[in-house]
């Protein structure tokens, strides 16, 4: 009932205030160009997230300094904090960073979030930057029309720019001019008091606005109309420190887990940052006045010492709760927990936070299909009449397959409908609807993994025919079609052994290799198979449907190894797409493991 209210009222308030006062009225547009122009900016620079920045996120998050240098250095850059927590939260959705690593990252750009106060009371005060505006939006508009991504993502970024000068050239003028009219300061509240009210004030102009950066442009443009006093401004800037975190939390609604629990540090992270600030308020002014006087800033420059100011509080919060990262990681996990698996499997990383970027969507099914696999292997294990664990000890196989004498009551059907049909169902959906601005090599990867779920799919459905036969077998009174059925068991083990290998401790060539060695092994197998079932025919070892029934689970044995195989080459590389083609290529096909099965059957022994 409240949030319905919260817009009608917001209407009526700024009507009522149009009304009684054009100056208002051009405060409230410049606060609505600005907006719009952060707005232009984000969304010029997502056109640039498809490459350049994943990988250096990637690459920046194996160390907490690391994290927090990125986190500075990304906010400085773009302007905006609530981008680079959409990012991180896309990221950490997706999986391809720790929630450490986002935290360190969430507390850098509350710190880089600092420099747009520099900017504004140090620059945009002091020259008209409106005269900037106006070629920046016409250059910007002029490419935002352009068909190129890049282009149009330089269009939008000067569009931005334009629109931010603007904005603060309108709320400038019109705090100048509403002096004229009526003084606010006489609206002042002195002592412990006015700090309260005027952060609760600063805190709900930024949750009404989703940005800290266009509240302090507001606060520090009346501050230097003297239309606020420097104690009350102080204040509103704690406020909307704490206010900005409404737009992390926002974002983790579409988030799994992990982007809530994030938002929850950046929630917690403001909250105490805001309450040492308004604790220690009249300390921090102190010490912002001797750090003024040091660099040189006049004692009247209430603007800039706003900024000194807000870059103080914020990097004490930073060392404040940077050496209890761990303790705040465990307190999220253990506070916010994933809810229980129960009924099908549900998707751990396919959500609307993961789809904001190509790279994260692309990661996001990347995972989702590596779950789907763990779901499948389990099942195809069960259906060999073993446990996948034993698989991926360093047991011997031969071992494992001597002591595993007792058939697992496998349902099959059931696990297949429980933990994949609906997850592989997701995924496909999931892929059909995250190909909106993807590139062509994007789009791709994408059609290779639905690919690689269906493989998954495949393999399960072979299991299934052949483990009918296989139970029966493994205890059979006759030790030959237990051998080769044995044998059978052995091999499949292995696939799946050589996957779990590949996939936790392998690089780029050596998936490669391992996986081209597990296509000629098949290979070798099959044709030493059918040799073998011709000695025991002949032999007289088998009867006629034990021979039928060895031949068909073979067969069905072989398509498990290739649709795995298959899965593998797409699913465990680690490369970047433009290398992963180039990877493929040099994988072998069909022909080429016919020619090099041939080549060794021929050497002498």
């Amino acid at each position: 009932m409240i949030r319905k209210l919260v817009l009608p009222s917001i209407f009526i308030f700024l009507a009522y205030g149009f009304w009684i006062s054009s100056d208002f009225k051009e405060i409230a547009a410049g606060v609505a160009i600005f907006l719009f122009g952060m707005l232009a900016l984000e969304e010029g620079f997502k056109a640039f997230t498809g490459g350049l920045l994943e990988k250096i996120l990637q690459r920046t998050t194996d160390k907490l300094w690391k994290s927090l240098s990125f986190g500075v250095i990304s906010t400085t850059v773009m302007q905006s904090s609530s981008l680079v927590s959409v990012i991180t939260i896309s990221f950490l959705s997706a999986g391809l960073i720790s929630l450490a690593a986002g935290v360190g990252i969430i507390f850098g750009a509350n710190l880089g979030t600092t420099t747009g106060a520099w900017l504004v009371a140090g620059l945009g005060l002091k020259v008209k930057i409106s005269t900037y505006a106006m070629p920046m939006l016409v250059f910007g508009i002029i490419l935002v029309f352009q068909k190129s991504k890049e282009l149009k993502g330089i269009g939008y970024v000067l569009a931005g720019l334009g629109f931010l000068f603007l904005g603060i050239h309108h709320m400038k003028e019109g705090f100048e001019a509403f002096k004229d009219t009526i003084d606010l300061t006489a609206y002042a509240v002195d002592g412990y008091t006015g700090v309260f009210l005027f952060t609760l004030i600063g805190l709900a102009a930024t949750v009404v606005m989703q940005s800290s950066h266009a509240t302090l442009v507001l606060i520090i443009t009346a501050l230097s109309a003297q239309q606020i006093t420097y104690e009350n401004a102080l204040a509103l800037a704690i406020g909307a420190n704490v206010g900005t975190t409404i737009t992390a939390v926002i974002g983790s609604l579409s988030a799994n887990i992990q982007g809530k629990r994030l938002a929850g540090a950046h929630l917690i992270f403001n909250a105490i940052t805001g309450l040492i600030a308004i604790v220690f308020i009249y300390q921090l002014t102190h010490l912002v006045d001797t750090t003024s006087a040091f660099l040189g800033i006049d004692d009247d420059n209430y603007t800039l010492k706003l900024a000194v100011f807000h870059t103080i509080f914020n990097a004490i919060g930073v060392i404040v709760m940077l050496p209890f990262i761990s303790q705040l990681v465990d307190f999220l996990q253990q506070y916010l927990k994933a809810e229980a698996a129960s009924g099908p499997s549900k998707p751990r990383y396919l959500n609307k936070a993961a789809s904001e970027l190509p790279d994260t969507a692309i990661a996001a099914v990347r995972q989702e299909t590596l779950h789907l696999y763990d779901n499948a292997a389990k099942i195809i294990a069960g259906g060999l009449s073993l446990h996948l664990k034993d698989i991926h000890s360093e047991m011997p196989l031969d071992e494992i397959i001597h002591r595993s004498r007792k058939v697992l009551p496998t349902d099959i059907d059931r696990l297949y409908q429980d933990s994949v049909k609906g997850l592989y169902a997701d995924i496909v959906d999931y892929i059909s609807l995250a190909q909106g601005e993807m590139s062509p090599e994007q789009t791709e990867e994408l059609f290779l993994l639905r690919a690689a779920g269906r493989d998954i799919v495949e393999a399960i459905k072979d299991t299934k025919h052949l483990q009918k036969n296989l139970s029966t077998y493994i205890n059979a009174d006759n030790p030959y079609i237990q051998h080769e059925y044995d044998n059978l068991r052995k091999r499949l083990a292995s696939v799946l052994r050589t996957l779990h290998e590949v996939r936790n401790h392998g690089h780029n060539s050596a998936i490669i290799l391992s996986l081209d060695s597990l296509k000629i092994d098949m290979k070798e197998h099959d044709q030493s198979l059918n040799n073998s079932l011709n000695t025991l025919i002949r032999n007289k070892q088998l009867n006629p449907a034990m021979s039928v029934s060895l031949m068909n689970d073979s067969s069905y044995a072989y398509d498990v190894t290739r649709n795995l195989v298959q899965m593998g080459e797409v699913l465990f590389s680690r490369a970047e797409l433009q290398l992963k083609e180039a990877e493929r290529s040099l994988s072998l096909d069909d022909d080429e493991v016919n020619a090099m099965v041939e080549q060794h059957k021929d050497k002498p022994l």
